[in-house]
């Protein structure tokens, strides 16, 4: 299988309330220093993510007659209407204000001019970029062979809240703990395709919502030090600190969760005393030139005791292409 390279990492600066200064100031220049371009391989064997109640494949049998036509015509078939209500979580989420998963996704593709991609003849993707405010902008995806589906949302929250941020969603998953080498890979391969079209950066706050309504965090396990055989090496300073932003972009999203309660409308967002004392911590133990690396260690594992699971797994690649 083709291997996908990692595109442009592109910083969305959005306001920010005075608490959330000290992390961002201790990001700045990691922030700034991205690269353009980073490739993903096949991940070490691992079971692919907790997936119930498989669509029967008679029910998805017309979607593949919308292949190559604009989205807007497909929103118009209210057998699709009743598939995605089958697909989407029921629960409130907050996009600019209190809404449904569905209601979001909704303002994302109404009117969507994108044409619906069919990936060997099984692969279908529904994608886009509507949102009316904060660019919103979502897909639903579709094996129509093993009757998955789950989709995405994307948008720049601008209320304190962990930004931009994407949410994986499906009420086919089921679970409190993720990370993005245990969902299937044919989903991985066309979410970095939507990531790269949608302009979405592979580094960014990431959840998912499952069955239960609940918001988790989907954790970064990429490792964007790796590349092909043969082929040169990325420059370590840069890789690394797309490593580190991956590893700061999980415990922000898993510090606000447990604020949150996991809430999937949630907020409210602001540094407390011990997240405030656990980065000072962080940065004086990781000070020098060899720090990078005690940063990302140290990170990973204050996101682990945050989501209270098991130990944090070591970065790893994707199997993904284009």
């Amino acid at each position: 299988m083709p291997l996908l390279a990692r595109f442009l990492f592109r910083i969305n600066f959005v306001p920010v309330t005075v608490v959330t200064a000290l992390l961002l100031l201790s990001n700045f220049f990691l922030l700034t220093h991205a690269p353009a371009q980073q490739a993903s391989s096949p991940p070490a064997a691992r079971p692919d993510a907790m997936l119930e109640n498989p669509i029967p494949n008679d029910q998805l049998a017309f979607l593949s007659g919308y292949a190559g036509r604009p989205t807007k015509e497909l929103l118009k078939d209210k057998a699709f209407g009743r598939m995605m209500k089958a697909v989407i979580p029921k629960t409130t989420y907050h996009y600019g204000r209190d809404m449904s998963v569905n209601e979001a996704m909704d303002n994302a593709l109404d009117g969507s001019k994108l044409p619906v991609m069919l990936r060997d003849g099984r692969y279908l993707t529904v994608s886009g970029e509507q949102g009316p405010y904060l660019h919103g902008r979502g897909f639903v995806w579709f094996d129509l062979q093993e009757g998955i589906a789950m989709g995405g949302f994307y948008f720049t929250p601008t209320n304190g809240e962990p930004t931009p941020t994407l949410t994986i969603y499906s009420k086919q998953l089921a679970g409190d703990a993720l990370a993005m080498s245990e969902l299937p890979a044919a989903f991985v391969q066309d979410l970095y395709q939507w990531e790269a079209t949608a302009k979405v950066p592979p580094v960014t706050p990431r959840y998912f919502i499952p069955q239960s309504g609940k918001k988790y965090v989907l954790v970064h396990d990429e490792d964007f030090c790796w590349h092909p055989e043969n082929t040169p090496a990325p420059d370590p300073r840069v890789c690394e600190s797309m490593n580190a932003q991956a590893a700061d972009a999980d415990m922000n999203a898993a510090y606000f969760m447990k604020q949150t309660h996991n809430a999937a409308n949630a907020t409210a967002w602001m540094l407390g005393p011990d997240q405030v004392a656990w980065i000072e911590l962080r940065d004086r133990s990781c000070a020098g030139p060899a720090g990078l690396g005690c940063r990302i260690r140290m990170t990973r594992e204050r996101t682990r005791v945050l989501i209270g699971g098991p130990p944090a797994p070591r970065s790893r690649p994707l199997r993904a292409s284009r």
